[in-house]
């Protein structure tokens, strides 16, 4: 509530004295003010003085009629009543007629009668509308001080003669009662009894000697009620009745009584209750306390007047509650506002409202523009705004400003024809609505070039006698509806009307949005519709309150059908959406409530900014719109629910983020499925897309473009499984053909038939069809049969067939086969005739069933129903089309009781029963022959024992033996073996074959008593008995494969037992018989047992055997072999070792390159081989003469001088070859030195330059790898291996020997030079460490 002062009445004439005042009753408009200046005031509600009546005296008193059209005023020494008009501002004399002195002044609550009291008790009642005066005297003894009147006219008075006395309105005593003091202060009131039956009021309350309080009662005049208080709370000031019939008193002292709470610290002179606000307030002190009736105990305001020390005397309302004036001790009077009349109006964005009585604010909060305050010269009773302007007016007169950006101008006043209702305006023209009819007027008419027929109008016409109800004022367009429910558009750009809405009943109200193409209008029915001017569609508001006050459009241009409706306890929300697949809808979408006495006068992105009585505005968040707040804190239900306010107002850009923030699934489903219901394809696609559902996003992307209204929301309608919708859509649609396909692609059939006859009689043929075989698949053969006949058409082939064929099964089903049969027969298909004989076969109507098997070539069924029917002849006619085995076998065993063997072991064959085709050809066809080639073929177990027992008939052991053996029966070929001495037959069998170890040592045991070494040791080794084994073998006589030795060593590898590996190893070394055997046969033991150390050492033995004995190629062999195999281990090799085979595989080179024409690489090599001629002690002077010759060749002269030197030692000399002798003679004799010097190459090491054949580096000290084709020492920048042996070579040079010869020198494996890779990164094979120092 506001309190703010209005004025203040400070006459110089008032002040220094207590004054009296009065409002006027009901309207409020006049406060009447008198002191001790012998004149009453009289000022307007804005402190503007109206009128000064000059008294003969200063005023004794004065009261206002129960209109407030007349004050009346009494005055010392005088008999006269003073008379003012408030409508006419005149006052008149009145001759009371009494000649005493007058002391009060009362007028009727109910009628225009005044009482007068005199000071000698004398009583004058006046009639004002008659002039009738009634003099009453000797009413009193004494001076009468106070009275009232009650409701039903009753007057009651009070004197200095302490009596009480009530009369009728002709003055005649009622009733009198005397009182123990002074009265003072009567008032009637109505109290609170249990057996109040009647609102009357009976209940007369005085304040008696200003200690107590006396109330009486008219129905019971015998009990009085005398009220006491405590000395405390001093003298009685005033009191006033309230509510339902509640007394509250002010004492002297500062206190109220109904509670015991200190209301002022000091003293308290006066209360006052307005009933209409609900409020008391209370003066004292030198502050006002304002309390609220229904919450005494809590103050609800303070006033305080700081600069009137002397205190305040009395305080008033009007009646309406709206102003408090207050008198002081001083003299003067302050009026104070309560509360406003809550006007105001909005235009877009901007508001216009009252904050004083004559002060109006325009403000736009959205735009953030400065609110602008506009001084006016009337308490107006309606604003309008619009996007430049403002109108104030009251009555039939309007003012006009114009709004600039920081001031405000006055335009012009402007008179109506009758008392203005409301006014609109927007920013050219004006409307203003008064008794039925709307003028339509520029606002800034003059000085501009607009026709003069354009500047003012009214509606309606004058041959219309509807009355105008409500109007409203866009951008474009007059809107207003009629007592008779019409609603016009009146077009202001062409002044015409363009659009006409007929309702059957009066239109109240109208509320266009922002644009006007939209409106709210509500009926005199109080019901709520949405009208479209666009499609002239009207539709019901849900839910609409019959209490509804008016409507606001959401004004944010996002939220375009979002209005709220109110009314004065709540906001309604709702949504009008225009596109949706069930087409224009309003729905209700939730309520919020809304504080007392705040009127909506704006509506912006769910933020309402209502009015309140203060003047000012305050803002209130709807409820539907709570997900613009922040969602942090929120449970996933509190989630849900704004989730679903989201998707009520189409808000879709919320409701993604929420869909984010729940990540649930059944969320994103639901906001998918609001888009398709709203039409919004986009976005349904990237919801769909979120949620990976390929399907709807590919048919969306198929239908977006679709410009047809209805087909587009056929299909929406269908994706949401809505099909009655979408079939309804789709007829409405340029494609009314898509309910067809529809009704086809969902299996309906029925509808789809209905369909078809109105939409494509061509199709019925091929929907009957597919009706029929689901009526099939259903068993109603019936209708199936039905449908299949009528869809034949006669022009496709295909689909015919197709329903011949239903025809066809049908027909069979209902027991009608022959027509089958012969349909079926006649019909192309194969399937057909297979499924007819399905159908005939399960009907037990066999000879049929085969007969159009075997027409449809499916020849296995039509034998097997041949043979359910015994027909054998047409079995056998089939047989060569027939793959069953079964079928096969069925019909053999029925001929073999005929004895026809040759048909019966084809059948037996076909059917794969091997035991029966060799039973056949054993037993009845005499061809042993083809039984054991069965055998072998297929391996039969029971068929080898047939062909086994057939042989052994024959005497043919040995083969009778084979066949037991490979039907498994090994103990009876064992004893077969046994007694007819074919052991050697079991065994070889039996070695070939997966057998177990018992077969095996029944075997050996045999061969050992027979005292057959090998073989008895060769089946120990394979049961595993390796000491049995190696002894058998070691008995065994020396051959020269020496294959028992071979055997023995295998034993002792399989065996791992250190005692056989001595007891062989010293049968190797001679120790049992004396007689050493060859060193090979204990490498290969130690390569068995792999002992690889053992191995290498005896392979250097080997190989220096060989090379001594001038197997040179041999010992290369062998030391190859060993080599990789200890590379292979990971075990270093012996330095020995690899020197050996380098100095070999530098020997066995020679030959290639000297072959090739290479003189200079044989010659370098076999300086090598030359240097180490110890090595070949058995061809020392053919190698010394190759190198002289090749030295010579390879013009390495010195080289060639000392080798020769060398050979002409005595030893040697005599065993050179004669063809060289004289010309190694000559050399010696005649030596030349030239050398041609050696290349040099880097270690692939450390890069020291070095000779190409040197293979020891003096900068590191490392062996160096050499190169497999020439025998240099390898370079890094030109490194290959051998695919097979790893062995390194340069890579030019293995390349260019690979030219003439396709072997690797090393392990004569083929190499095809496309293998060969140049490696990058040598490093693996630079490991020193791999050779033993």
């Amino acid at each position: 509530m506001l309190f703010s002062r209005v004025f203040i009445v400070a006459e110089k004439s008032l002040i220094g004295a207590p004054i009296h005042f009065a409002w006027q009753k009901t309207l409020g408009n006049f406060i009447a003010v008198t002191g001790a200046d012998h004149t009453v005031k009289i000022f307007d509600r804005h402190g503007k003085k109206k009128n000064e009546i000059n008294l003969s005296g200063n005023c004794v008193s004065m009261d206002w009629d129960k209109d407030g059209d007349t004050l009346a005023i009494i005055a010392d020494k005088s008999s006269s009543i003073y008379l003012w008009d408030a409508n006419t501002n005149k006052t008149s004399q009145l001759d009371s007629g009494m000649r005493d002195p007058l002391s009060v002044l009362l007028w009727s609550k109910v009628g225009a009668l005044l009482a007068v009291g005199t000071t000698k008790g004398n009583l004058l009642i006046y009639n004002r509308q008659t002039s009738r005066k009634i003099p009453v005297l000797g009413k009193h003894t004494k001076r009468i001080t106070c009275g009232c009147w009650s409701t039903e006219n009753l007057l009651e008075l009070g004197s200095e003669d302490k009596m009480i006395t009530i009369s009728n309105h002709e003055g005649d005593t009622i009733r009198q009662t005397s009182v123990r003091a002074e009265p003072g202060d009567i008032q009637f009131s109505v109290m609170k009894t249990d057996e109040r039956t009647s609102a009357r009021e009976s209940t007369v309350s005085v304040v008696v000697g200003k200690k107590t309080l006396f109330l009486f009662n008219l129905n019971d005049p015998d009990n009085p009620i005398d009220l006491e208080f405590q000395q405390r709370y001093g003298a009685i000031v005033t009191y006033r009745w309230y509510g339902d019939g509640y007394i509250m008193i002010g004492f002297s002292r500062g206190c109220f009584v109904i509670f015991q709470a200190p209301n002022h610290k000091d003293n308290l002179t006066c209360i006052s209750i307005s009933q209409s606000l609900n409020k008391a307030a209370s003066c004292g002190d030198n502050c006002i306390k304002i309390h609220d009736l229904s919450e005494l105990s809590e103050m609800y305001a303070i006033i305080n007047l700081e600069d009137e020390n002397k205190g305040l005397d009395y305080l008033s309302w009007t009646d309406d509650g709206q102003l408090l004036a207050v008198s002081t001790k001083t003299g003067t009077v302050h009026v104070f506002l309560t509360k406003l009349p809550i006007l105001g109006d909005a235009c877009s964005t901007r508001i216009a409202y009252l904050t004083s009585l004559l002060e109006v604010t325009v403000a736009n909060h959205v735009e953030r523009e400065l609110p602008i305050t506009v001084s006016v010269e009337v308490e107006p009773n309606f604003v309008a705004v619009g996007h430049y302007h403002l109108a104030v007016g009251m009555n039939n007169r309007a003012w006009f400003y114009a709004l600039g950006e920081n001031s405000v101008k006055k335009l012009r006043d402007m008179e109506y024809l009758g008392t203005v209702a409301s006014m609109c305006l927007n920013s050219d023209y004006a409307a203003a609505l008064f008794e039925g009819k709307v003028q339509l007027h520029m606002i800034e008419g003059e000085g501009l070039d607009t026709q003069e027929e354009r500047e003012t109008r009214l509606f309606p016409a004058m041959d219309d006698k509807s009355r105008i109800m409500c109007h409203a004022l866009t951008g474009d367009f007059l809107i207003y509806g009629t007592d008779s429910g019409v609603v016009q558009y009146f077009f202001i750009e062409d002044w015409q009307f363009v659009n006409e809405y007929r309702h059957p009943v009066s239109v109240r109200k109208i509320f266009p949005d922002p644009n006007g193409t939209r409106l709210v209008f509500i009926d005199d029915k109080s019901d709520g519709f949405v009208y479209c001017p666009i499609n002239d569609g009207a539709y019901e508001i849900p839910n609409f309150p019959p209490t509804i006050k008016g409507i606001l459009w959401e004004n944010w241009p996002v939220d375009k059908g979002v209005f709220a409706a109110y009314d004065d306890d709540k906001v309604y929300t709702y949504v009008f959406h225009k596109d949706t697949i069930q087409g224009s809808k309003v729905i209700l979408a939730g309520g919020t409530k809304v504080p007392y006495s705040h009127k909506p006068l704006l509506l912006y992105n769910g933020e309402l900014t209502c009015q309140t009585q203060s003047g000012k505005t305050n803002n209130i968040y709807l409820s539907t719109h709570s997900f613009l707040g922040d969602f942090k804190d929120l449970g996933p239900n509190e989630l849900k629910q704004i989730f679903t306010q989201t998707l009520m107002l189409k808000r879709f850009s919320e409701a993604w983020e929420l869909c984010k923030l729940l990540n649930d699934q059944s969320g994103w489903n639901e906001l998918a499925r609001a888009c398709l219901h709203h039409m919004e394809v986009d976005f349904a696609i990237r919801v769909y897309r979120t949620i990976r559902n390929v399907g709807m996003v590919m048919s969306l992307e198929e239908i977006k473009g679709i410009e047809d209204h209805n087909l587009l929301a056929g299909h929406l309608a269908m994706f949401t499984s809505d099909f009655n919708l979408a079939q309804d859509l789709y007829l409405a649609s340029s494609c009314p053909v898509a309910a067809l396909e529809m009704r086809r692609d969902l299996q309906h059939w029925d509808s789809a038939l209905q369909l078809a006859k109105r939409l494509a009689p061509d199709q019925i043929p091929f929907i009957s069809k597919e009706y029929a075989i689901q009526l099939e698949f259903t068993g109603d053969y019936v209708n199936a049969l039905a449908h299949y006949e009528k869809g034949i058409t006669g022009d496709s082939k295909e689909h015919d067939e197709a329903c011949l064929a239903g025809v066809a099964q049908m027909s069979i089903r209902m027991g009608d086969i022959r027509r089958g049969v012969n349909q079926a027969i006649k019909h192309p298909s194969r399937m057909l005739k297979r499924d007819c004989g399905a159908i005939l076969e399960s009907m037990k109507q066999f000879s049929e069933a085969a007969q159009l098997y075997e027409k449809g070539q499916y020849y296995d069924k039509a034998a097997s129903v041949y043979i359910r029917c015994k027909n054998w002849a047409k079995v056998g006619e089939l047989l060569s089309h027939v793959s069953s085995p079964k079928i096969h076998l069925q019909y053999a065993k029925a001929k073999e009781a005929d004895g026809r063997y040759k048909e019966v072991v084809l059948a037996y064959e076909n059917a794969k029963q091997w035991d029966n085709v060799i039973r056949l050809y054993l037993d009845h066809l005499n061809n042993p022959e083809k039984a054991v080639s069965v055998v072998r073929e297929t391996q039969s177990l029971d068929g080898a024992k047939m062909v086994a027992r057939f042989f052994l008939q024959l005497g043919d052991y040995g083969s009778a033996i084979q066949f037991l053996v490979m039907s498994k029966c090994n103990n009876e070929a064992f004893t077969l073996a046994q007694q007819h001495n074919k052991m050697d037959i079991y065994a070889d069998i039996i070695s070939s074959e997966n057998t177990t170890n018992e077969d095996y040592q029944s075997i050996a045991l045999y061969f050992e008593g027979e005292k057959k070494h090998f073989q008895a040791g060769k089946f120990f080794l394979l049961c595993g008995q390796y000491g049995r084994a190696l002894k058998h073998f070691l008995k065994c006589p020396n051959t020269e494969d020496n294959l028992a030795i071979e055997m023995a060593i295998e034993t002792v590898g399989q065996a791992k037992d250190e005692a056989l590996t001595n007891q062989l190893i010293d049968y190797l070394m001679g120790e049992s018989d004396g007689m050493p055997k060859d060193a090979k046969y204990l490498f290969r033991l130690y390569m068995a047992l792999k002992q690889y150390r053992e191995a290498a050492r005896t392979a250097i033995i080997i190989a220096r055997e060989e090379q001594s004995a001038g197997n040179y190629r041999n010992a290369h062999d062998v030391l190859f072999s060993m080599y990789s195999e200890l590379k292979t281990q990971k075990i270093k090799i012996p330095s020995e070792m690899a020197t050996n085979l380098m100095i070999l595989h530098s020997y066995i080179l020679v030959k290639t390159h000297v072959k090739r024409g290479d003189h200079m690489k044989g010659a370098r090599l076999l300086i090598r081989v030359a240097n180490n001629i110890s090595k070949f002690p058995s061809h020392i002077v053919p190698i010394l003469t190759s190198t002289v010759i090749e030295c010579h060749r390879a013009g390495l002269k010195n080289s060639a001088f000392s080798f020769a030197a060398m050979l002409m030692r005595p030893e040697y000399r005599n065993k050179i070859d004669l063809k060289y002798k004289k010309k190694i003679e000559a050399m010696v004799r005649r030596p030349d030195t030239s050398e041609l010097e050696e290349p040099t190459t880097p270690c692939p090491y450390c890069e020291f330059p070095l000779p190409e054949c040197e293979l020891l580096c003096p900068g590191c000290k490392n062996n160096l790898p050499y190169c497999i084709a020439t025998g240099r020492h390898m370079v890094k920048e030109d490194w290959t291996v051998c695919p097979h042996c790893d062995f390194p070579a340069l890579d030019s040079e293995f390349k260019n020997m690979l030219q003439s010869e396709n072997t690797c020198p090393m392990c004569l494996e083929k190499v095809n030079i496309v293998s060969l890779k140049k490696i990058a990164d040598c490093a693996p094979y630079l490991k020193p460490e791999d050779l033993e120092q």
